[in-house]
C-alpha cells in the first residue's frame, strides 16, 4: 500500500524494486548544520560519493505536505538558501506535513522516513544522544529511541562529540541497540578518532557489516545498528583541543540560556568560529568518509 505522506523519486523507487543499493541522507545539515554555500557544496559532494561507490543518494527532507524521498539539486539549494526552514524531529512531523511546511530532518525523522520507503542503510555526520546534565535536564535526543524502534542502520562518526558520549553508549546498550567501530577498537569521538571509551564491537570490512545486520534482522531483532566511522587521520583534530572548545561553547549557551533543539546549531556554529573553521572542514571530511562506507555496506547489503 502506498503512503499518502510519502513521495520517492522515481530514480529511487526503481532501485529499491530492483534491490539496488540505496542510501538515506538528512537535510539537517543543509538547512542547520552549515553556512551556505559549504552546506549545499557539501550536500552535493556527498551525493556523488554515494554515486562514487556504487549506490543511489537519497536526500530526504519535507515539503508541500510531504516526505520527499530523493531530491533534485534545485531543492537542496532551496533548503540550503532558505531561512524559515524548521527543524523536524518525529515530534515535528505531522505539524510540519499538515500545515505543508519546510521541514529538514534529524536522525530520527530519516530514519522513519527512509524505513516507510524501504531503505536500510542512512549516513549521516553524528548522532544525537545523552546531552551533558541530562541528569537534571533529562535532555536525551529522539535519535536514539527512533533506533531503538526502526531498523535502519546508521553510519556515523561516532556520536556528536558536544555530548556525553559515555552516557550515550550505556543508553544504547540498554536498548539493545548494537554499536560497532569500523577498523578500530577505540569508540571515535566525531571530530576525533579518539575517545578514550573501548567501541562495544568492531569490525573491519563492509561486508562483514552488510552480514551482521541481514543476521540481526534475520533473527526478527527490530531496531537500528550505530556504525561508528572514524574521521580520517589526517583530517581529524585533537580530542583534548576540540575538549577545550567544547568546554566554552556549553558554557557560552548557558549564559544565553540556549535550550532544546536550539543547543546543538549553537554550539556547531560556536565551535566552528573558535576553531576558524577548521571543526567545519573536519565535519566537512567525516561525513564524505561516512557516505563511502556507506555506499560500501549498501552496496555489500543488497547482493
Amino acid at each position: 500500500m502506498i503512503n499518502p505522506f510519502l513521495q520517492i523519486h522515481p530514480e529511487i523507487a526503481d532501485a529499491l524494486k530492483l534491490g539496488k543499493p540505496v542510501v538515506a541522507l538528512e537535510s539537517t545539515i543543509i538547512s542547520h548544520g552549515m553556512p551556505y554555500p559549504k552546506n549545499v557544496e557539501t550536500a552535493l559532494a556527498v551525493e556523488q560519493t554515494v554515486r562514487d561507490n556504487a549506490a543511489i543518494p537519497a536526500t530526504i527532507a519535507i515539503f508541500d505536505g510531504k516526505c520527499f524521498v530523493g531530491l533534485s539539486a534545485q531543492q537542496i539549494e532551496f533548503f540550503g538558501k532558505a531561512k524559515d526552514v524548521w527543524k523536524v524531529s518525529l515530534r515535528d512531523m505531522p505539524y510540519v506535513i499538515s500545515k505543508k511546511l519546510y521541514g529538514a530532518t534529524t536522525v530520527a525523522a530519516t530514519m522513519r522516513i527512509a524505513s516507510m520507503a524501504g531503505i536500510k542503510i542512512f549516513v549521516t555526520g553524528g548522532i544525537g544522544g545523552v546531552h551533558r546534565g541530562a541528569a537534571k535536564s533529562m535532555d536525551i535526543s529522539a535519535d536514539l529511541t527512533e533506533m531503538e524502534n526502526t531498523s535502519v542502520a546508521v553510519i556515523s562518526a561516532g556520536v556528536k562529540s558536544i555530548l556525553d558520549i559515555e552516557l550515550t553508549l550505556e543508553y544504547l546498550e540498554t536498548k539493545g541497540i548494537p554499536v560497532v567501530t569500523f577498523g578500530q577498537s577505540e569508540f571515535p569521538s566525531f571530530y576525533s578518532r579518539n575517545s578514550g571509551l573501548d567501541s562495544p564491537l568492531r569490525l573491519d570490512t563492509a561486508g562483514e557489516i552488510a552480514e551482521m545486520l541481514q543476521t540481526k534482522w534475520a533473527l526478527g531483532l527490530q531496531g537500528s545498528v550505530l556504525i561508528a566511522n572514524p574521521v580520517p587521520a589526517h583530517q581529524e583534530i585533537d580530542a583534548n583541543e576540540m575538549k577545550l572548545h567544547i568546554d566554552a561553547a556549553l558554557q557560552a549557551a548557558t549564559e544565553r540560556n540556549i535550550k532544546g533543539k536550539e543547543v546543538t546549531p549553537f554550539l556547531l556554529q560556536w565551535i566552528a568560529q573558535h576553531t576558524e573553521g577548521e571543526s567545519l572542514e573536519a565535519n566537512i571530511a567525516l561525513i564524505k568518509n561516512n557516505a563511502k562506507l556507506g555506499a560500501e555496506i549498501a552496496l555489500a547489503f543488497s547482493v
